[in-house]
């Protein structure tokens, strides 16, 4: 198994109090990453869509910080005076996820870092997220962050909703176009998405999702977890045309759609 590289914690240096994970940042013995944690939220289902997302990204290309595999000790963060994060820490023992920290990032802008994603990246990024049915890319809150003049994609944990349901999963709807593709930051300035799709294409090899699904820490994923999420992407992958003809449709009718107008103040 090609497993994801694993650090331990050894300092808990500040909550981030933002989205349904509740993240933190975290010293470990490699280094400062911001850790999602199994006790919050979703809970480990949205630790796994992080990896498996995350993953993918880094292997058609897109730019992604480092995903790596947090352990938290059953020691670790005692001394934290928040009962709120202590009850978070003492649920999440054994495996989390990190992410690189990346120290004087920003939040992505369109109007104000524009510049720095072009229409094709805009177009694999569409692509991505209309593939694994990722919601959280929108114009309020869109996931991307700039360091160092690069943009990066953060936050997966939404991504893959329906392995919150399995018994619904069908071969109808894994094949569905994602209809909250619309909503997307980039779509109206990504060029077409079937022509990143041939890019992407010509990238990977499908066999590339038996080693992602592998990625994922043995704790946060059962066999049987692993062999659904295999026979999703195998089915996904098999779909893309009409994936991408959704999120061609979108971008189409966010075009043609007049701008909000918005009252002037007084």
């Amino acid at each position: 198994m090609n497993s994801l590289p694993t650090h331990t914690a050894e300092r808990y240096v500040e909550p981030l109090r933002e989205g349904g994970s509740l993240p933190a940042v975290v010293d470990t013995d490699g280094g400062l990453f911001v850790v999602k944690f199994r006790g919050a939220g979703q809970g480990a289902r949205a630790l796994v869509a992080e990896v498996l997302v995350g993953e993918l990204a880094r292997e058609i290309g897109l730019p992604v910080p480092a995903l790596v595999e947090v352990r938290i000790d059953p020691v670790f963060g005692r001394s934290e005076p928040d009962p709120e994060i202590q009850d978070l820490l003492r649920a999440s023992h054994g495996s989390n996820i990190g992410i690189a920290y990346l120290e004087g990032a920003f939040n992505f802008d369109v109007a104000a870092a524009g510049e720095l994603v072009s229409p094709e990246l805009a177009a694999e990024i569409v692509w991505l997220d209309a593939f694994v049915t990722n919601p959280d890319r929108t114009a309020r809150n869109p996931n991307l962050m700039v360091h160092e003049r690069r943009p990066l994609l953060i936050d997966h944990g939404a991504a893959l909703y329906h392995q919150h349901d399995w018994a619904r999963v069908d071969e109808r709807r894994i094949a569905a176009p994602f209809p909250l593709i619309r909503d997307h930051v980039l779509l109206g300035v990504a060029a077409d998405v079937a022509d990143a799709d041939e890019r992407i294409a010509g990238r990977i090899d499908p066999g590339v999702f038996e080693a992602i699904v592998d990625r994922v820490p043995q704790e946060l994923l059962d066999d049987e977890g692993r062999e659904r999420h295999r026979a999703w992407f195998a089915g996904r992958w098999a779909a893309r045309e009409t994936v991408v003809e959704g999120a061609r449709t979108a971008a189409a009718e966010v075009a043609a759609s007049p701008p909000t107008r918005r009252s002037a103040r007084r």
